[in-house]
């Protein structure tokens, strides 16, 4: 385990920004150890599936000109960022991972993509994934799984894997990922960085690839929580493109990152995510155990909840997203399945097998689910959990059927749409990151920065860098 590293692919979005700002450091300077950095650790990472390194430079050297005009933009003016490939960019491959779509070019940019350089942001290239947002580490597929930067014999976690393992590792200072099940915050936790999943709607979903248009989720994955909440400030808001986006108003997400949550009450549904299953790891839930004692520290008032839909939504979870991701796929899957990869070709199919009535059943657990949650959130601020179930899995011996056996952590805030962060909160005996989640009211993102960040400026994990 590494400590400490002060090289300039290590800065923070809110470092960098800083020094730009004041004229201290160039955002061309930035982006070549950026791309550096990227040459000298990709080929045992595999997090990008297409570097534009080229366009980089051009852009950086745009934003440098600007910012010495006068015209610094904010927090993201000059840094070098990257996309999960089922972001489009305008005139740039957009594959989602997948033979299916290895050669499509869209001909614009998604909003959240369009909106990152609009304010002032660095594209570097399209990121690694699960094919689809659905997959898994598979070798069938076009492109090679990314690397844990913490031990490279074990995966990333899904679906968003380069973006966890290009920002852990310093190839770039930001990414967005895109979350149904947990695919932002479960690599987040793997990977030991920080990832947020918004309200359902506070981020536009134009021009993303779709899995699960009812749980799909866009939002950014960054090493600290404050450099978290400068990626949401720009991309969050109404989008006329997307219909399932929110007119609610967007607040200044900076004015959350301070210290501070004594009196707030948090609530730890124990049954589900603390209590004795085989599929839960024993290590993950006492190392979140001892960092809810730091929150009651530093003056949380933590009692327990009880949330009994919990025991059917990670099902219903999986009957919505597989029944939707088949009839978008459904096309493909009937004229080229032999161009989907193993895993996600079986995972769509299952979706043929789902009935009227499963959808159905599904949607009055999701129904059930909301309510519940909502009355909770009535009597507490937050909810605690841990983020993922286990640490990092190894490569050898991976079996891609255990992400959708046994319990899910994340999954229940993707039925709820609440939002949701995880932030990184100790380390197993064998060095692999651990994330805690913290989850809130509808479009209380404020909050849930406020606590992350307060639990991560006493707790101190973002001082260690994996030893890659």
């Amino acid at each position: 385990m590494a400590t400490s590293d002060t090289r300039l692919h290590f800065l923070t979005i809110h470092q960098a920004g800083e020094l730009m700002r004041r004229g201290e450091l160039s955002p061309v300077e930035l982006t070549r150890a950026c791309l550096e950095r990227i040459a000298e650790t990709d080929g045992r990472l595999h997090s990008f599936i297409l570097l534009l390194a080229d366009a980089a430079l051009e852009q950086a050297r745009i934003a440098e000109s600007e910012i010495l005009r006068g015209e610094y933009k904010g927090p993201m003016h000059g840094i070098p960022f990257a996309l999960k490939d089922l972001y489009d960019t305008a005139g740039v491959r957009t594959t989602s991972g997948s033979r299916v779509d290895i050669d499509r070019v869209p001909s614009e940019d998604a909003t959240t993509t369009a909106r990152l350089k609009a304010a002032g942001g660095i594209l570097l290239g399209k990121l690694a994934m699960h094919e689809f947002a659905l997959g898994g580490p598979d070798w069938t597929t076009p492109f090679e799984p990314a690397c844990n930067p913490w031990n490279l014999d074990h995966i990333t976690g899904g679906s968003s894997s380069g973006s966890g393992s290009a920002v852990a590792s310093g190839q770039c200072l930001g990414a967005l990922g895109s979350c149904t099940g947990g695919s932002i915050r479960g690599p987040a936790s793997l990977c030991g960085i920080v990832g947020l999943k918004p309200t359902y709607g506070r981020v536009s979903r134009s021009g993303v690839v779709t899995l699960s248009w009812s749980q799909d989720h866009a939002g950014p994955m960054t090493w600290t929580v404050e450099d978290t909440a400068y990626m949401l400030q720009a991309i969050a808001g109404h989008d006329p493109k997307d219909p399932t986006s929110s007119r609610a108003p967007v607040p200044d997400y900076s004015l959350s990152l301070r210290e501070g949550i004594r009196g707030v009450r948090i609530g730890l549904p124990r049954h589900y995510f603390f209590d004795d299953d085989p599929s839960v790891n024993p290590e993950v839930v006492a190392t979140v155990e001892r960092a809810v004692a730091v929150l009651q520290e530093l003056g949380a008032a933590v009692e327990e909840v009880s949330l009994p839909s919990l025991d059917y939504v990670r099902a219903a979870n999986s009957v919505i997203m597989v029944s939707e991701a088949y009839a978008y796929h459904e096309p493909n899957l009937k004229t080229r399945p032999q161009d989907f990869g193993e895993i996600v070709r079986g995972r769509f199919r299952i979706g043929a097998l789902m009935t009227a009535a499963d959808y159905l059943q599904a949607q009055r657990v999701r129904t059930w689910a909301r309510r519940e949650f909502a009355a909770v959130l009535q009597k507490v601020d937050f909810l605690v959990t841990p983020t993922m179930t286990q640490p990092a899995a190894a490569f050898e011996g991976y079996d891609p059927t255990a992400t959708v056996r046994g319990r899910s952590f994340t999954a229940p805030f993707n039925v709820t749409g609440l939002p949701a962060i995880s932030v990184p909160c100790g380390f197993t005996e064998t060095g692999l990151p651990i994330g805690m989640q913290i989850a809130g009211k509808p479009f209380d993102e404020p909050g849930v920065i406020q606590a992350a960040y307060t639990y991560q400026q006493h707790a101190g994990w973002y001082k260690t860098r994996p030893p890659i």
